[in-house]
């Protein structure tokens, strides 16, 4: 990655408005461990920019602001390019951002009047002026041209990866035990009430314990004592991503049968490791699976159990859900999702 360093006639407080080249600049800000961070990582790592003069967080308070200042030695021939939602509040280049989903203005219990003054105030404009918006699946895709209002052809779809690292093979030596895998976060549209309940419903033997990344909550915790799993439940904490296939692989299947996602890349990685999934049927999540999953209502405790019974006790299932899903992965990369933003940021 280069450092950030503006060409002679681009210095922020001389910019030149008659320069004829091209430059991309983008907010690497983003890289990380969670979804887009991850989005950000394998199509940022391939492209020749420049990146954001700036080490506050893309999604901290009056971030627009603190970025439109940032970037204002750019100039009509420039292109910036946001990997996540965050956009400058005002910028002379071409901007292109993404946004993996709408799940502030969805699920609004995930959301604050600060957020969702945010999106419009300052997001709707910012789409609207943007010379492209990219996406990661068809649902989102369809959800940002009804709610920003802007022409189809604006927002494209490049979809989303699964690094070559997840694949079939031995589970680590960390858990010893027959394990449901949940990698999920404590947010509200994730559904683990739900799924603590229907894993107390579902009866499956007795060894088998129900495995969440992250660390517990006092709602959680809660919940799992009502149901009398406390032997049962266990929270791993942060799981690094080199860790994270073989604790893929160990699971019987991985559970996620949450209310909103807008590509739900764990359904991928599971997959690609050869683990049956068991997922909600609506949002993005069929469309990940394609046809390679167990679908479930994601507000019915009942199917959400019975798809864990299933998923268990019958091994022919098990074995296509394996198949399939090694299947549907393979339709995935990295390379392809990098290949599309990288030529649509050379013909903005």
């Amino acid at each position: 990655m280069r450092a950030w360093r503006y060409p002679r006639n681009r210095h922020p407080q001389a910019a030149s408005e008659f320069c004829s080249t091209t430059m991309i600049y983008a907010d690497q800000r983003w890289i990380g461990h969670h979804g887009i961070g991850r989005f950000a990582k394998h199509v940022l790592a391939g492209l020749d920019y420049r990146p954001v003069p700036l080490k506050s967080h893309p999604a901290a308070p009056f971030d627009a602001w603190f970025l439109a200042r940032a970037l204002r030695g750019l100039v009509r021939n420039d292109v910036f390019f946001s990997p996540g939602y965050n956009t400058p509040l005002f910028c002379r280049a071409a901007v292109v951002l993404a946004i993996h989903d709408l799940g502030h203005i969805y699920c609004p219990e995930n959301s604050s009047i600060a957020i969702r003054l945010y999106y419009a105030c300052v997001m709707k404009r910012a789409c609207r002026r943007a010379a492209k918006i990219l996406t990661v699946s068809d649902f989102t895709r369809r959800q940002i041209i009804d709610w920003a209002e802007v022409p189809p052809e604006k927002v494209l779809n490049v979809g989303c990866g699964v690094d070559p690292l997840y694949r079939p093979g031995e589970q680590g030596p960390r858990l010893r035990v027959p394990y449901f895998l949940c990698v999920s976060n404590r947010k509200p549209h994730k559904n683990e009430l739900r799924i603590l309940d229907a894993f107390a419903e579902s009866r499956v033997d007795s060894q088998i314990h129900l495995v969440f990344t992250g660390e517990s909550t006092p709602d959680l915790l809660s919940r799992i004592a009502s149901n009398q799993l406390s032997a049962r439940v266990d929270f791993v904490g942060f799981v690094p991503e080199s860790q994270l296939p073989s604790l893929y692989r160990g699971a019987q299947a991985m559970i996620l049968p949450s209310l909103y996602e807008g590509f739900a890349l764990p359904v991928l990685e599971a997959m690609a490791c050869g683990t049956p999934v068991v997922t909600a049927n609506v949002t993005a999540m069929p469309e990940v699976a394609g046809g390679a999953a167990l679908l479930v209502d994601p507000t019915s405790v009942e199917e959400i159990a019975r798809a864990m019974a299933r998923i268990v006790s019958d091994s022919e299932l098990r074995e296509q859900c394996r198949a399939k899903g090694l299947l549907r992965a393979a339709e995935f990369s990295w390379a392809s999702t990098a290949a599309k933003v990288h030529e649509l940021l050379k013909n903005v």
